[in-house]
């Protein structure tokens, strides 16, 4: 519990925010809360607690999704500071 805590923790750090969290409370869903761009609108990541693991969703190409999945939280502390995928435009 205290490892999905900090995966909050972090979330929040890295701008997202709470939208749903399923009725078993296994799985939480957030997006980015204020998109600092254009390519950060569609981020959206799902905190497992049967897993133990974050896995973040975004749109790089129009159409397709794509997805990195953490099971530590400086590996996603990390990702985000490297800051957010490019879009390709096309």
């Amino acid at each position: 519990m205290v490892r999905l805590q900090a995966f909050r923790a972090a979330a929040r750090e890295g701008g997202f925010v709470q939208v749903e969290e399923s009725s078993e409370e296994t799985i939480l869903w957030l997006r980015k809360s204020a998109p600092a761009a254009a390519r950060e609108t569609h981020q959206r990541m799902c905190i497992d607690s049967v897993t133990g693991s974050v896995t973040v969703y975004w749109m790089a190409d129009p159409g397709k999704v794509n997805s990195k999945t953490f099971r530590g939280v400086p590996a996603l502390q990390e990702w985000f500071r490297l800051g957010p995928p490019t879009i390709l435009q096309r």
